[in-house]
């Protein structure tokens, strides 16, 4: 069983930054597709980040040049550092592990981007 705990959300003015991080349990965590998603109030989940077991990225067009996602395989944690935040980033952020077509989330953590 694969858990994930979230960290780092938090209130911030807009133009600040923040990092995210998620740790994971288990043994599968260097073989996993990782990424970030995050949903705000009455919209649908969005992909905001993925990084390969080889560390390619990807990133939502309205993160690019803002965001950046790593991961630590021996710490078994990935992160996304976040910077220049917008009011529209504000959502609750969920950590994604993908391994074997099967998909593991954490609980999420708020991330606000507010004056």
């Amino acid at each position: 069983q694969v858990q994930l705990v979230e960290s780092g959300g938090g209130l911030v003015q807009p133009g600040g930054s923040l990092r995210l991080s998620c740790a994971a349990s288990g043994s599968i965590f260097s073989i996993s597709a990782l990424g970030w998603y995050r949903q705000a109030p009455g919209k649908e989940r969005e992909l905001v980040a993925s990084i390969t077991t080889g560390g390619s990225t990807t990133y939502a067009d309205a993160v690019k040049g803002r965001f950046t996602i790593s991961r630590d395989n021996a710490k078994r944690t990935v992160y996304l550092q976040m910077n220049s935040l917008k009011p529209e980033d504000t959502a609750v952020y969920y950590c994604n592990l993908r391994v074997n077509r099967l998909d593991y989330w954490g609980q999420g953590t708020q991330v606000t981007a507010s004056t």
